[in-house]
């Protein structure tokens, strides 16, 4: 699984220096020097954040106010102002970390892999998905902060596409996932299952559930 991380940072020097230090690693790396650009439908797509403190604009810790209920993954301030009060600013408000300016390459790598490894090991309880959120425990679905309210077997099916966004699966592989070898009814009931969650999306104004004419279904967000 690819592990995507967005870096914001005004300097387009160390933004380069992130780039180059985790794509040798293997990540995805995305940046933006203007947090008032970011999409925020998008930030539950990622696995981690960096986040400068000092920026024009909008500085990190208002931001950082700004996105946390929307990004469900670890956030890491890279900053220079390592003030007692300042970090404590910063971990009060949701970060998870802080990176001194100026950091090491090893170090960079470290911390993030250190807080991706964790992530891997700990699932949370919810995970966003674009505009939806899916609350894994209690298996609950959010759209926009609303609630939509599923049947088992339909939350089930939006999980399933969910997790997997993208990849595009037939009617038979989703009913073996819900429903089991052992289910009663057959595959057909999927197209009946997908039809109600499309009616329960409306209100929102999405449809996730994107039909792939003779292969299947799968989530676009």
């Amino acid at each position: 699984m690819t592990v995507k991380v967005l870096a914001i940072d005004d300097e387009e020097g160390i933004l380069k220096v992130i780039r180059r230090a985790l794509e040798r690693e293997g990540y995805e790396v995305d940046t933006l020097s203007d947090p008032l650009k970011a999409d925020l439908s998008s930030l539950g797509n990622y696995n981690l954040i960096l986040l400068d403190v000092m920026m024009p604009g909008m500085d990190g810790f208002e931001f950082l106010r700004k996105i946390r209920e929307k990004a469900d993954c670890p956030i890491l301030f890279l900053t220079a102002r390592t003030g007692e009060e300042d970090v404590m600013t910063g971990l009060g408000l949701g970060a998870d970390d802080y990176i001194r300016k100026p950091f090491g390459i090893g170090e960079l790598r470290a911390r993030v892999e250190a807080h991706i490894r964790r992530e891997n090991r700990q699932k949370h309880h919810a995970v966003a998905i674009g505009e939806t959120k899916f609350y894994l425990k209690e298996k609950r679905l959010l759209c926009k902060e609303q609630e939509i309210f599923l049947t088992k077997s339909e939350y089930e099916i939006c999980e399933y596409l969910a997790l997997h966004q993208g990849q595009v699966f037939s009617r038979e592989r989703i009913y073996e996932y819900v429903f089991g070898f052992d289910g009663e009814a057959d595959s057909s009931a999927i197209t009946e299952h997908v039809k109600n969650i499309r009616a329960k999306f409306r209100m929102t104004g999405l449809e996730p559930i994107e039909t792939v004419w003779g292969i299947g279904y799968r989530w676009k967000g």
